[in-house]
């Protein structure tokens, strides 16, 4: 995938709620990353397919983040 693209798709999954990222199981999570991204940034099939498998290799860092952000909020208020 191209740089460009894969820095989309972190400023995509940046911008997302922490509820979603953390309240969905791998499998529907990383169907809803790609579904949702692909409806900003239209792309090819195989591109699709790629994003797919980069997107499910990740899944625990992207939850990771997600918990750190959720982490920071909730210190934010404190």
């Amino acid at each position: 995938m191209p740089p460009t693209l894969l820095r989309q798709f972190w400023n995509f999954v940046e911008q997302t709620q922490t509820g979603i990222l953390l309240g969905l199981d791998d499998s529907a999570l990383c169907q809803w990353l790609v579904v949702q991204f692909t409806r900003q940034q239209p792309l090819e099939p195989s591109q699709v397919a790629c994003l797919r498998d980069y997107a499910a290799a990740r899944i625990n860092l992207i939850r990771d983040m997600a918990q750190d952000r959720s982490q920071n909020f909730l210190i934010g208020l404190a």
